[in-house]
């Protein structure tokens, strides 16, 4: 099969061919507590270049950048108090904290769009901290197709990504991406809901500022202040309709609880087992041949937030 000759391992053979392939300047795509990411240095612009036209990527759209530790990042921006007490509590994890950049840092610039903020997180997944250990700093967005589901199976990658080497870890714990948070002097905002609950970050940081919504591109060009903005996100291919309890004959149902559905987020109603299963399904959804997909409720508190963020992105209108 001609996918096998792009896996890679998920052992040191594996892993030192993927640092090969990064430090020539090209992309592998690999595993996180989250979602499989596309990844390149961080300070190599054709390589960050070769990110976007890879996805197909929107050009005003920040990347992450992923780090070994605190003293890796505060390398790449300035920590105010607050960030250094939410690096300790959630690094490594699935929080991404979009700090003020230094301006020496070894950044290139299409990764902030821009901007003079840095999106940073320090991964949990033990393939993708030997990888950043090794390298340096990765920039590193969902390895998909810009605009469609998220992958958390190297099979999505290979599906989505024609070409593109993956280190195959098996699918990934959390499922949902990182919650992104904005700090700065005066406190916090939170810019993307995912896997970290917005009430953990507020038991440590307290009330945030202010939330952002979406995204929505204009003819002038959006400002986008973290990946996953975009107000069209996430999205098969055909039509999402939210909220339904029951279904057409022509829909694929996903279901939550006690409905049923043609797949189940979560019989039990337990919201880490249905974002861990939120992209599988969509993906399942997808290749059903049904016309549309109609899913379930979700309540929205703890990672239903997040669940509820993904699947407004991926109902609404395109582009």
């Amino acid at each position: 099969m001609a996918h096998e000759s792009r896996i890679l391992g998920a052992d040191a053979a594996g892993i030192a061919a993927a640092v090969a392939i990064l430090r020539a300047g090209d992309l592998v795509a690999v595993p996180t507590e989250t979602v499989y990411g596309l990844a390149a240095r961080a300070d190599d612009g054709a390589a960050v270049a070769g990110i976007y036209a890879a996805k197909g990527r929107p050009s005003f759209n920040p990347l992450i950048v992923h780090v070994a530790d605190v003293a890796m990042a505060q390398t790449l921006a300035l920590f105010p108090p607050l960030a250094r007490s939410l690096a300790a509590r959630f690094w490594p994890g699935p929080l991404t904290l979009v700090l003020p950049r230094r301006a020496d840092a070894p950044v290139a610039s299409l990764v902030t769009a821009g901007l003079d903020t840095i999106a940073l997180r320090c991964p949990a997944h033990p393939v993708m901290q030997a990888l950043v250990r090794a390298v340096g700093p990765l920039a590193a967005p969902s390895a998909n197709a810009s605009g469609r589901i998220s992958p958390t199976r190297a099979a999505h990658v290979l599906a989505s990504l024609p070409g593109v080497p993956v280190i195959d870890a098996g699918p990934c714990a959390a499922g949902v991406e990182s919650t992104i948070v904005a700090v700065d002097a005066d406190g916090w905002r939170l810019l993307r809901p995912g896997a970290v609950a917005v009430e953990d970050v507020a038991a440590v940081a307290g009330a945030p500022l202010a939330a952002v919504g979406p995204v929505i591109p204009s003819a002038a060009g959006p400002v986008v202040q973290a990946p996953g903005m975009l107000a069209s996100h996430y999205a098969p291919a055909q039509p999402v309709r939210l909220g339904a309890a029951t279904a057409g004959r022509h829909e694929f149902h996903i279901g939550f609880g006690a409905v049923a559905g043609d797949a189940n987020l979560s019989a039990s109603g337990d919201l880490a087992e249905a974002a861990a299963r939120l992209f599988d399904l969509l993906h399942l959804a997808e290749a059903s041949g049904r016309a549309g997909i109609a899913v379930a409720p979700v309540p929205r508190h703890g990672l239903g937030l997040a669940i509820n963020d993904r699947l407004a992105r991926a109902a609404a209108p395109r582009p």
